[in-house]
């Protein structure tokens, strides 16, 4: 579990494409404890719920999408 105090020093960073979503975007930063956590949460709504991700999650994650494993089809 996160706290609210580790939350309030994470450097949040949105993707400048948010604007092509009307602002519908999720925003990324890493805990400022040296861990390489990386916490993200909907830009809209920054007082929801927070997901943490390790750093070698978020790694893969990232490495995912250059890859193209997210680029699933619009419906």
């Amino acid at each position: 579990m996160i706290s609210p105090e580790e939350l309030a020093d994470v450097a949040w960073h949105i993707s400048t494409r948010s604007a092509d979503s009307n602002g519908q975007c999720v925003e990324a930063g890493p805990l400022a404890d040296g861990s390489g956590r990386v916490a993200v949460r909907h830009s809209r709504r920054p007082e929801a719920e927070v997901i943490v991700y390790s750093r070698a999650e978020w790694e893969a994650f990232v490495g995912g999408v250059k890859d193209g494993e997210f680029d699933f089809p619009a419906r």
